[in-house]
């Protein structure tokens, strides 16, 4: 007599045990959820480093408005610097004023744009008002500097507003 091979048995003979495929089952299943919780676990993650992310950017541009605000007041005790006499006795302590503002506004992150006369024109940072042909200043490079830019954190506020020599 012959014993033929089918799907319960194994080809030496033995009967195959009927939980061997639930067993393989299990296992497929399980390596499923393995999967999927480290895609969970990964997404979570990154969710996290995001998070951290966003986090950073508004502490660091948390004051992005207020510095933008102060802007015109440095502007106009600059302008009143420049028109007050080396005799007025509210010029000391307007100096001082400003310093104590600028020294404030750099612990936040604000510091100044200001090209001077000759250096070289950077569109990134500078807003070419006009051209005029400037004797001894190379073409391209700033002939002179009408207001002065800031930048926060690297992120431009305002650009310096510069005549670019001819």
């Amino acid at each position: 007599m012959t014993t033929t091979d089918t799907p319960d048995t194994f080809p030496d003979g033995q009967a195959a045990d009927p939980r061997d495929a639930e067993i393989e089952q299990l296992r497929a299943e399980l390596e499923q959820l393995r999967a999927e919780g480290l895609r969970e676990r990964a997404d979570l993650d990154n969710q996290r480093k995001r998070m951290a992310r966003e986090l950073e950017s508004a502490r660091r541009f948390a004051n992005e408005r207020l510095l933008a605000d102060l802007l015109p007041l440095f502007d106009s005790m600059e302008a009143g610097l420049a028109a007050a006499s080396e005799s007025d006795p509210l010029r000391a302590g307007l100096e001082l004023t400003l310093r104590q503002l600028h020294r404030i506004a750099a612990a936040n992150g604000l510091s100044e744009v200001a090209p001077g006369q000759g250096d070289a024109f950077d569109p990134e940072r500078h807003q070419a008002m006009s051209m005029v042909a400037a004797d001894g200043i190379a073409a391209g490079s700033v002939a002179q500097l009408f207001q002065k830019g800031y930048v926060l954190n690297e992120r431009l506020l305002r650009p310096a507003l510069v005549v670019v020599a001819e």
